[in-house]
């Protein structure tokens, strides 16, 4: 395809939630659902599946970072 892609993570979170997406071309490729412990790709069916190995455990290790920075921002 001709044209400029976009590829974007988002990662936040607060004591409670947590959040962690891929988006492409703007549309949403991948994300984690941290109650099922498992990443996500919502792709139609007619898409060769696509997976990106260890992206779960990465979005778990994103997670500490963000809370103890989110702590650590508290403390002033």
């Amino acid at each position: 395809a001709d044209g400029l892609h976009s590829d974007i993570k988002i990662a936040g979170c607060s004591d409670s939630y947590g959040e962690d997406v891929y988006t492409l071309g703007g549309e949403e490729v991948a994300y984690t659902d941290f109650n099922k412990k498992e990443e996500i790709y919502p792709q139609p069916p007619f898409v060769d599946g696509m997976n990106y190995p260890g992206a779960y455990e990465n979005a778990v290790g994103t997670q500490q970072v963000c809370r103890t920075t989110l702590q650590n921002c508290r403390k002033g």
